[in-house]
């Protein structure tokens, strides 16, 4: 099982105990260490004001934090859980990508999804009610960049009459995993991804986060049938990866750390489908997140894997 764990640049009022260019290093060297195969940073530009009020969150920009996080290490890869391709001209975020997975020696795993929040859309010129469209055609005009070959691509609002992007990432295919729990979602991982990000979340969160909410392995194993089933549709063979959170330690929960109970939980979502995790430390402080993640990989990976 594959695990991903997340680098707290959402705690901006810890100030550099959790977000400075030290602690990242630090956290990342960490995680490394601990046997976490990726570590995760999520993208938000300039959120509104209200979503703060409301329990929302600051961030580091996704690319720059991970570039810190991959010249500290030098095998952890380095997971966007999401960045959102529709806030930017995909031409300037293939640059991003690409450079950082050229600098990486070929470490990106690039999680992507369709946007929430609206304000953050309006701060940024970009168009909500187009934002599923904006994805999909972002991520066809990513992958025509990362060629290093001639692009000719008109998009919404943008075109390349003939141009090229060098130098190319260092993997000969950057890993898209699509995030979002509705059918278009899932339909998006078979036609343009490698992987799917599913969130567990509450029904009562779905408006918020404008997707389906998933409170259960059976309701996850649905959908996973739904993406089986489309898949055989359209003559896709290939796999694709499933990315869940651990019950009772996602972004909802704040939950300490209980090992017994996430290796049991583990095992069954293997059992679904699941193929690897994306975990949320509870920590509050730079020195709770060393020990955590330490333990996660002595009490948790060891015995997972």
């Amino acid at each position: 099982m594959f695990f991903s764990v997340g680098i707290p640049t959402h705690r901006v009022d810890a100030g550099a105990d959790l977000v400075g260019a030290e602690a990242v290093m630090e956290m990342a060297r960490a995680a490394e260490d601990a046997g976490f195969d990726a570590a995760f940073v999520t993208d938000h530009p300039f959120p509104g004001d209200r979503w703060l009020a409301h329990g929302g969150h600051h961030t580091l920009d996704p690319m720059v934090t991970l570039s810190f996080a991959a010249a500290a290490t030098t095998t952890l890869r380095l997971h966007t859980n999401l960045f959102v391709p529709a806030y930017r001209n995909p031409f300037v975020s293939a640059k991003m990508i690409s450079t950082l997975d050229a600098l990486s020696a070929g470490r990106v795993i690039l999680g992507v999804g369709a946007g929430y929040l609206e304000p953050e859309f309006a701060a940024l010129g970009a168009d909500f009610e187009g934002r599923n469209d904006a994805l999909d055609e972002a991520l066809r005009a990513m992958r025509a960049a990362w060629t290093g070959e001639s692009v000719v691509f008109e998009g919404a609002g943008y075109a390349a009459p003939g141009n090229t992007m060098l130098p190319r990432p260092a993997q000969e295919r950057i890993p898209v995993w699509i995030g979002g729990n509705s059918k278009r979602a899932i339909r998006r991982v078979v036609d343009l991804g490698d992987g799917w990000l599913p969130m567990p979340a509450p029904a009562k969160a779905s408006k918020t986060l404008r997707t389906p909410g998933i409170e259960t392995l059976a309701g996850l194993r649905a959908r996973l049938d739904y993406l089986e089933e489309y898949a055989a549709s359209v003559g896709r063979t290939a796999p694709v990866d499933v990315t869940f959170m651990p019950r009772g330690l996602s972004m909802f929960s704040g939950a300490d750390l209980d090992a017994d109970a996430i290796v049991e939980d583990l095992a069954e979502q293997a059992a679904v489908g699941v193929t690897g995790v994306t975990i949320a430390l509870p920590a509050r402080t730079r020195a709770e997140f060393l020990e955590q993640a330490a333990s996660f990989g002595e009490r948790v990976i060891a015995h997972v894997k």
